[in-house]
């Protein structure tokens, strides 16, 4: 009885997540996260269980829920932490956080946690499929960082505030000096420094510039 009971949790469980499958097919994502969501319930003990938990998050990410996607892939790492698809969930969580993110000058909460979870991708599934895809995601987010940090070295020297424009230019340097606002930043710190009659720092800086971008 018990196997009879088993096979038919598993045939139910099958028939429901093909329906899933079908409607995602036809971009009906909404509903198919719910079949998902059902197929995993029907039968919570097989191998498919984890994938309709993946795969339920996968359609919330393809309807822009961003929210609910991370809160199910959070609970789908919890309960199934041997399953063999943790490097994708990881991956999926940074790309609804990275999706979420806006222009340089919005909240950076959603950069940070991005950039948290692909350095967490290619440091413990370094030979993974979505590794390489993760070195290039962060590559755009520093740019971005980069280019929150200008923006607000501009907004502060506008006002007049010149060590705190300096401060965010100097994050440039020391965080992200391998983005293309290097060179604005060392021009900012030139200016800044001789303006404020560091002379000496000025020249520093100036050095810097002249000889890293002799063309700029």
């Amino acid at each position: 009885i018990k196997n009879i009971k088993k096979k038919s949790q598993e045939l139910e469980m099958t028939v429901v997540y093909k329906e899933a499958f079908e409607k995602l097919k036809i971009n009906d994502t909404y509903n198919a996260a719910q079949k998902f969501l059902e197929a995993e319930l029907l039968f919570p003990q097989s191998d498919w269980a984890p994938k309709s938990a993946i795969m339920a998050s996968y359609s919330y990410y393809l309807q822009n829920y961003y929210s609910e996607a991370l809160e199910n892939l959070q609970r789908y790492l919890k309960t199934y932490p041997t399953d063999k698809n943790h490097a994708y969930a990881h991956y999926l969580i940074a790309i609804c956080y990275y999706e979420s993110i806006e222009d340089e000058k919005r909240d950076t909460g959603p950069l940070i946690r991005s950039r948290e979870k692909f350095n967490y991708l290619i440091e413990n599934y370094p030979n993974s499929d979505f590794s390489l895809d993760a070195k290039f995601k962060l590559e755009l987010i520093n740019d971005i960082l980069a280019s929150k940090e200008v923006y607000l070295g501009r907004h502060y020297m506008k006002k007049g505030k010149w060590i705190a424009a300096m401060n965010r230019f100097k994050a440039v340097i020391d965080f992200y000096n391998d983005t293309v606002f290097i060179e604005e930043a060392l021009h900012r710190l030139v200016e800044i420094n001789y303006k404020l009659g560091l002379e000496k720092e000025s020249q520093k800086y100036a050095n810097i510039l002249g000889y890293n971008y002799l063309s700029s």
